[in-house]
């Protein structure tokens, strides 16, 4: 199995000068067309384990506009693994075809199986896997959003010596595998600077359990309220930010933190002189099945 992909590069973002700032982003969206980002960070070592345990079939958890679910399938296809996916939703099971995420994800080959919520939150529970191993048989199991030690250590390979010379690295944050992953290969000069995208105090004891360095924090002001949450305010930066810098960014995660980031500098939270680096975590799949939302609550798109 060869997972070499080319390196991501660091491209320079417009800003004003008065600001005395610099801002980068690491196109870790351009890795991999579907498997990209920090999709193909946390996929790369569970999958080459996958394999040497000699399993053919992956589960894993998702909802509806899940980027994991899409990069699962995917990835699943490509080397060979067949795939199931447990969907957060009953409703779903007569959406598939019009939920973008879900109808890629059945075209490569992924089988669904949607439960409630109530079920879903048992997700994490002995009994609960027990139920899947003994309806499905032997699988390897891939956390929901991909995050475990195996995602951490491949997240570790985001950064790299070229990087050192920021003095801040920035993340979105779901699961927080791929800040625990930035955290680790971080320099103890530098700061890693995650925003959540959804609500809840509990990310910090998630994501201490994966790390041991100090150096960072989580700014939970910019969650635009909770998952998967959009307002026209964040849609019109969006679109304003690719136009300006050629860069898309995906409304649930990285246009989040990237607003962010331009309200802390706006604000003067980073001193003159600062380099910061924006990690760009993928995710853009998504950007078609909440254009389909907006569309039906008549706001603008994003473009």
């Amino acid at each position: 199995m060869n997972f070499e992909v080319e390196k991501s590069i660091n491209e320079p973002i417009v800003l004003p000068e008065e600001y005395g700032v610099k801002l980068f982003v690491k196109r870790e969206d351009e890795i991999h067309p579907f498997v990209s980002g920090n999709k193909y960070r946390k996929l790369k070592y569970n999958l080459l384990k996958a394999k040497s345990l000699g399993e053919q079939t992956l589960v894993t958890f998702g909802g509806a506009f899940s980027n994991h679910i899409a990069a699962v399938a995917y990835a699943g296809k490509m080397y060979g693994f067949n795939t199931i996916g447990i969907i957060r939703g009953e409703e779903l099971k007569t959406k598939v075809e019009e939920n973008e995420t879900l109808s890629f994800a059945k075209s490569n080959g992924m089988r669904f199986e949607f439960v409630s919520r109530e079920m879903y939150r048992q997700k994490n529970e002995t009994s609960f896997l027990k139920r899947l191993k003994e309806f499905f048989g032997d699988f390897y199991l891939v956390p929901e959003g991909g995050t475990n030690d195996l995602a951490v250590k491949g997240c570790e390979e985001i950064l790299t010596e070229d990087d050192k010379n920021f003095d801040y690295v920035c993340s979105a944050v779901g699961t927080g595998g791929t800040i625990s992953g930035l955290i680790n290969c971080s320099k103890p000069s530098q700061q890693v600077l995650g925003f959540p995208a959804l609500k809840g105090d509990f990310l910090k004891e998630d994501i201490s359990k994966f790390v041991k360095n100090s150096n960072w924090d989580l700014i939970t002001d910019y969650h635009f309220g909770g998952y998967a949450k959009i307002n026209e305010e964040l849609v019109t930066f969006i679109n304003e930010f690719n136009t300006e810098n050629n860069i898309p960014l995906d409304p649930v995660y990285t246009g989040k933190m990237m607003f962010g980031i331009f309200d802390l500098i706006k604000k003067g939270f980073f001193k003159k002189g600062t380099k910061i680096l924006a990690i760009h975590t993928g995710g853009l799949q998504g950007i078609e099945g909440m254009n389909s939302v907006l569309r039906k609550k008549q706001l603008p798109i994003i473009e």
